[in-house]
């Protein structure tokens, strides 16, 4: 399975799995540290208010396989690899179908 930490601990795979091959894990980190993050909690406060939806404040939908940065992570493989298939992804990530991998992708990119 392809996830943060295997490829943490090897920096070149990390480089070359990632976006145009020139991002290390600490830009990574930056990265998700200073917008991801940020955005992700944006993003979930406005999910489960009431004037996003009609459910009640704090309903949640199904829960996610992958953390937030194995999500950014398959994000920027899938952006890598020029837009690899669902069922692809769904294999190096280990995920049970292929809405999986729509859902995780649209989620990390709001």
């Amino acid at each position: 399975m392809l996830s943060y930490d295997r490829l943490f601990k090897k920096p070149l795979l990390f480089k070359s799995f990632t976006t145009t091959g020139f991002l290390t894990v600490q830009q990574f980190d930056n990265m998700y540290d200073k917008e991801i993050t940020k955005r992700y909690v944006k993003h979930e406060i406005q999910r489960l208010s009431k004037k996003y939806s009609e459910r009640e404040t704090g309903a949640v939908g199904r829960p996610f396989k992958l953390d937030e940065k194995d999500r950014f992570l398959m994000l920027l493989v899938n952006y890598r690899l020029f837009y690899i298939t669902y069922t692809l992804s769904v294999f190096l990530f280990d995920l049970d179908q292929k809405s999986n991998v729509c859902r995780d992708i649209q989620k990390i990119e709001y």
